[in-house]
């Protein structure tokens, strides 16, 4: 790290913010980066730039912060902002790609031409953008930043999890991809790679790294002792991407309309069962755990359940 902190200490702006500045900078480039792609998304009834647009900004916030940051080009901050930036454009190429193959996104079939309901939905995004990336935003902005990366136990543990969690988000997306793209795909559920372990393994992935981010700045904190509300703000993010995915527009929803769609089929009621919600565990190891540690742990909740699971059972037609 200490050849690029030397060229970027050369090359950096004379700008130099603490954290609360460079937090209402963000946000305020947040507002305005999600209404740009709004406008032209609401005019066009275009939706091929949706993700993009998300993506994308998370990568625009992690080196903003970090050039206008009071962080003298110290080895964390740089770190977080690669980290966040290979996530960054991983993730946005990814989904403009899926979208130039499948032409629309069906979210917005009912809400594209609906100014206020298309307008929330880019609401939610600057909400999504602004706080998953508060851990990166802080340390650019000056808190426990000069703790440089090393070894030890919360470094370690968070790039493992990052490294490991953006894997596995990326595996389970291009696994998918190519699911979807064959014709044999119709009217079945994805079960290849990561998928035979998680019924949700990009979600698994995404919390990992999440959290692998937050770990990594955690330990900057700790080494300088900054204030308890700086821990707090932080933590809001691997939290934030949880609740999100485990909670609110992620596994209900994607649950839900997968037991719509094959509710009936006692093949897709056994991969339930022998099926991780979320953390990818051997099939026949899921299958075998008892019915508490599965509600408990491992998030076999029943708001993911059949509402009637015995009636899809008995609706199934014989052979």
């Amino acid at each position: 790290f200490e050849a690029r902190r030397s060229f970027f200490m050369s090359s950096s702006t004379n700008v130099s913010l603490g954290y609360p500045a460079v937090l209402g900078v963000s946000a305020a480039l947040t507002v305005v980066y999600q209404l740009t792609f709004f406008i032209v998304a609401f005019a066009c009834t275009f939706d091929k730039l949706t993700d993009f647009a998300g993506g994308t900004n998370f990568l625009v916030l992690a080196l903003l912060s970090f050039f206008v940051g009071d962080n003298r080009a110290e080895s964390r901050p740089l770190l977080l902002t690669v980290l966040v930036a290979i996530w960054s454009l991983r993730l946005a190429l990814f989904l403009l790609i899926r979208i130039l193959m499948w032409g629309e996104d069906r979210r917005f079939d009912e809400t594209r031409t609906n100014f206020w309901k298309f307008l929330a939905f880019w609401v939610a995004q600057m909400i999504w953008v602004f706080t998953v990336t508060l851990p990166v935003q802080l340390t650019n902005g000056g808190a426990g930043n000069t703790a440089p990366v090393g070894a030890n136990a919360l470094d370690i543990v968070g790039i493992a999890m990052f490294a490991a969690g953006l894997v596995l988000e990326a595996w389970a997306d291009q696994t998918k991809l190519n699911f979807k793209k064959s014709p044999e795909a119709r009217g079945k559920w994805c079960t290849a790679g990561p998928w035979a372990w998680s019924r949700h393994p990009n979600y698994a992935g995404e919390i990992a790294l999440w959290f692998g981010v937050f770990l990594v700045s955690l330990r900057g904190f700790v080494q300088e002792n900054v204030r308890w509300n700086v821990y707090v703000i932080a933590a809001l993010s691997p939290i934030f991407v949880a609740v999100l995915l485990l909670f609110g527009s992620g596994m209900p929803l994607l649950e839900a309309s997968a037991n719509r769609k094959f509710g009936v089929d006692t093949n897709y009621l056994d991969y339930r069962r022998r099926t991780s919600p979320i953390i990818p565990l051997p099939p026949a190891v899921y299958a075998n755990l008892p019915t508490f540690l599965k509600s408990t742990l491992l998030c076999e909740w029943n708001m993911y359940a059949p509402k009637d699971e015995e009636q899809s059972l008995s609706a199934q037609p014989a052979a």
